[in-house]
């Protein structure tokens, strides 16, 4: 078989629905004949691009890298079909209303943005709560947005509005460099039972709820919980201080007066998603956010060793 444009849509849309079910549905097909056409897929690539799981599917170290590929080839085919149509699509020429919650790939979503639609204006809003995201993007006060939710929790909105998952990625822990659990390669949520928490407020998408579940399910409550939102780097200098652990993102930067570990058996997972107005952003630009937003964090996983050693042992350690 010859790997062509709609391969590539099959897997990214089994990537985002989390399930060769859910996918089939989204693609209007059976499920059967996408699970064929997957193992078609694979076998061509020589490699498996997904692994099974009790709740759907998974990327592999493999599949990561070829997910990845996928989305800006695709990006760049679509790149194609709006460059012949730009000179006889005045509204093209527009501005995009764009507002993020706490995400550090945005920097990278705008670079990508404008140099690949450089007639484009984008005007750009911070937005904490993922449920004022969605009110306003419902008022048409918004155009597109990137927002967070969690496995189970996906966002909710209203017709007007869609949305595309970019990334789930796992939740890490903060701890001081001097902190007795630094050498560990992996720190068990329970082990942090009596640490006091810097835990950031409600996200409007089920934070904190989903950290004090994950606290419930490894048998205990934080012994003490100061809610904050605020500078980062005041965030490490108290980290550092010893005066409390976080949770944080995987791609946050490395210090050296900050140890960052990955949570034993993953506790704690959080979503980020593409939301957008269809009547505001037509499929090919929405397409193309898409794959800046997932090539913005492709590089920021690069420069993460804490998540680069933590996909390996994950994905890389687990394939034969």
């Amino acid at each position: 078989m010859e790997l062509e444009l709609r391969h590539l849509r099959v897997l990214c849309t089994i990537a985002d629905a989390g399930s060769v079910g859910r996918a089939a549905a989204m693609l209007g097909a059976s499920q059967p004949a996408t699970s064929t056409q997957l193992r078609r897929i694979e076998a061509h690539l020589g490699a498996p691009v997904f692994e099974r799981t009790n709740s759907g599917v998974e990327p592999t170290g493999f599949g990561i890298e070829v997910l990845a590929a996928a989305r800006d080839l695709l990006a760049r085919a679509e790149d194609l079909g709006r460059q012949a149509a730009a000179g006889a699509s005045p509204a093209s020429r527009r501005e995009l209303r764009l507002a993020a919650t706490n995400s550090p790939m945005l920097p990278g979503l705008l670079t990508r943005m404008r140099s690949r639609l450089p007639e484009l204006r984008i005007t750009v809003s911070s937005v904490y709560r993922s449920s004022d995201i969605v009110e306003l993007l419902e008022r048409g006060s918004l155009d597109a947005a990137i927002a967070v939710d969690y496995p189970g929790l996906e966002l909710r909105h209203s017709d007007a509005v869609r949305h595309r998952g970019i990334v789930t990625e796992p939740t890490f822990v903060a701890l001081s460099a001097g902190h007795r659990l630094r050498n560990r390669p992996e720190v068990a949520l329970a082990e942090l039972a009596d640490e006091p928490w810097f835990v950031t407020p409600d996200d409007g998408a089920g934070w904190p709820g989903v950290f004090y579940d994950a606290c419930a399910a490894a048998g205990f409550a934080p012994a003490a919980v100061h809610e904050f939102l605020g500078d980062r780097t005041e965030l490490r200098d108290m980290i550092a201080a010893g005066l409390g652990v976080s949770t944080v993102q995987a791609t946050a930067r490395p210090h050296p007066a900050v140890a960052i570990k990955s949570l034993a058996g993953t506790p704690l997972r959080a979503r980020y998603v593409l939301a957008w107005r269809p009547a505001e952003v037509g499929g090919e630009l929405a397409e193309t956010l898409h794959g800046a937003a997932t090539a913005a964090y492709r590089e920021l996983t690069a420069a993460s060793p804490h998540f680069e050693t933590w996909a390996a042992r994950t994905y890389w350690g687990a394939r034969p």
